[in-house]
């Protein structure tokens, strides 16, 4: 008899888990018609509001026909220095604006590219692709064992990397 009980019980835990999400469909839905939403499992947390691609092909693609810079961020979920800077980025207003000039893509695994590990696959790491797909291997953080590294004090070299990889892209073209 005591199996029995669990497993009703384990049904019912099913049924009002389904319930909830249902309404929580429909809350969405009503959201969706003001102003269209991606799923934020893209962004993970970088900029919500951004527009981010899901496959490190699909950005490089994007970035070849769109002629704007590819920015990638490679991170984990579990890694607290990851965690630190993905705060420090979402909630700095001006690289959320700047971010837009951008093809963004961030990754919580390797690419088989090696060109996206220049000195070693460590997180948080951030790289600049421009347009002809050429990794800008010269745009570096602050930390010459990890050079594309960036801590929550680095914020601000972070943004003017960014506009760095703006600004080499119209001088190049």
């Amino acid at each position: 008899a005591m199996e029995k009980s669990y497993v009703s019980m384990f049904l019912l835990l099913i049924v009002i888990s389904c319930a909830l999400a249902k309404d929580a469909g429909k809350k969405d839905s009503k959201d969706t018609t003001a102003k269209p939403k991606l799923p934020q499992t893209l962004s993970r947390g970088w900029g919500d509001q951004l527009i981010w691609t899901q496959t490190y092909e699909e950005a490089l693609f994007r970035s070849k026909h769109s002629q704007k810079p590819l920015m990638i961020i490679h991170h984990l979920d579990d890694c607290p220095h990851s965690q630190a800077l993905k705060k420090v980025f979402a909630e700095h207003k001006e690289i959320q604006k700047l971010a837009e000039k951008f093809i963004l893509l961030n990754l919580v695994y390797e690419t088989t590219d090696k060109n996206l590990a220049p000195d070693g696959q460590y997180v948080p790491r951030v790289l600049f692709i421009d347009p002809s797909l050429t990794v800008r291997a010269d745009i570096t953080g602050r930390y010459s064992n990890r050079l594309y590294a960036y801590e929550p004090s680095d914020i601000s070299l972070l943004y003017s990397n960014m506009q760095k990889a703006l600004k080499l892209l119209k001088t190049e073209l």
